[in-house]
């Protein structure tokens, strides 16, 4: 028998080595290495987190391809991602390779601003070769709607894509005037597929929004590169108290008709006066964090005609006195107001009264008993104070208000100024005595 040489024998093990451990690396990288979750169930099949993980990767890889700078708006994922929640999150029992994206809900939503909305026909071609199903909801263009136009052209509103039973939505984001972000109501048409996705379920498109423009940040969830806002819990706050009222422009210009509106160079400057003021109020407030609502002939005014009332001479807004602070008074002085009343007392029948270029500021505080809420008042040349009277409420929606921390905020111009104000309050009342 030849002798074997050793370095022959050697050599074959070194090389043997070489490639048995190249190909762990492989293995490795290819499959244990690989981002996201790879999870199978007892019978050897991708498990559902797995399945949405995966859906999540092919839309953002589309979107990666046609540079579309979406962001995260899922309130489920970006729940997770709340400083409350990274707090807390060693005590919940998630999926150990898919902790955030993984919501165990059917849908995922992004948002996108429409100006960027650039690549439709190639976007969609590119999102159906991956295999998912389109719907695409359009609808008119609030923009160009005002009293002498009340049609405009459709713009795109809504995208829902399907894939595997998952629905991606992407939300379309419209600059309006005054500086902030507005998406539409989800409707559907008559000839849509109701079917298609759980419209119940969607997070957006129940009802117009309307959203501070959020500063984004790039980061990693689950292995895939996603934006999201900086100010996640801010974020999360604006969207659950998002729904935004759009002016009755139809039944405002039948009120015009029967009653024109004063264009005198006086009606002119006071309603400028009052937008103006509107904004300055709704900034402080919002320093202090303290909701309010359009009130009585302002708000009037709003719902009627779309416009200020300019005999009313002053301006009208309402508090819960439970968002009272004792600051707010040097609050108003601060931001350039003076303290012409001040009324009652805060357990009963608050009042106070500011003044800015001669136009004044009403702030009228009420008081929750039950399901009623009142306010006191008392007659200013007098000092009488009249009975504590009941007030039958009738809210007309949850708008917007200015929040803390806003920059560069623009003051609307001309027709836009109750659009302006529709997005700065928090309530609009009318209120009857009993």
């Amino acid at each position: 028998m030849p002798r074997v040489n050793r370095t022959t024998v050697l050599s074959l093990l070194i090389v043997s080595s070489s490639v048995f451990l190249l190909f762990q690396l492989y293995h490795y990288r290819k499959y244990v290495s690989k981002p996201g979750p790879h999870i199978l169930n007892r019978t050897g099949h991708l498990t559902a987190s797995d399945v949405q993980w995966q859906t999540v990767k092919k839309f953002l890889a589309v979107a990666q391809h046609f540079r579309l700078p979406l962001f995260l708006a899922d309130p489920a994922t970006l729940t997770l991602l709340s400083q409350d929640a990274l707090l807390q999150r060693d005590r919940l029992v998630r999926e150990p390779h898919c902790s955030f994206l993984c919501t165990g809900r059917p849908v995922t939503s992004f948002a996108l601003y429409a100006n960027l909305w650039k690549y439709e026909p190639a976007f969609l071609l590119a999102a159906e070769q991956k295999g998912f199903e389109l719907l695409e909801l359009r609808g008119e263009d609030p923009r160009l709607a005002s009293l002498d136009t009340l049609s405009g052209e459709e713009i795109p509103l809504h995208l829902l894509l399907r894939l595997h039973s998952y629905i991606i939505q992407v939300v379309f984001l419209y600059e309006r005037s005054g500086n902030y972000l507005w998406h539409g109501e989800l409707r559907l048409k008559a000839n849509m597929d109701r079917s298609f996705a759980p419209f119940k379920l969607l997070d957006f498109g129940q009802h117009a929004g309307a959203y501070d423009r959020p500063e984004l940040v790039l980061t990693v969830l689950d292995g895939l590169d996603v934006r999201i806002p900086r100010n996640v819990s801010r974020f999360l706050s604006e969207q659950r108290h998002a729904r935004f009222l759009e002016c009755r422009y139809r039944e405002a210009r039948s009120f015009l008709q029967l009653y024109p509106d004063d264009s005198s160079p006086d009606a002119l400057e006071f309603r400028l006066k009052v937008k103006s003021l509107l904004h300055l109020a709704a900034q402080t407030l919002a320093h202090l964090d303290i909701p309010f609502w359009l009130s009585s002939g302002t708000c009037l005014g709003w719902f009627r005609q779309c416009s200020i009332i300019s005999y009313s001479r002053d301006v009208d807004i309402g508090i819960l006195i439970m968002n009272f602070r004792s600051d707010i008074i040097t609050a108003f002085r601060d931001a350039g107001l003076s303290l012409k009343h001040k009324f009652g007392k805060a357990e009963d029948s608050l009042e106070l009264s500011f003044l800015r270029d001669d136009v004044k500021l009403d702030v009228f505080f009420f008081y929750e008993d039950g399901d009623i809420v009142w306010n006191g008042g008392t007659q200013a040349k007098s000092g009488k104070k009249f009975n504590t009277h009941s007030l039958q409420t009738h809210t007309l929606e949850k708008i917007r208000r200015r929040r803390p921390g806003d920059k560069k905020d623009k003051e609307p111009a001309g027709n836009d100024i109750l659009k302006e104000t529709s997005r700065i309050t928090s309530h609009c009342t009318f209120y009857f005595l009993l």
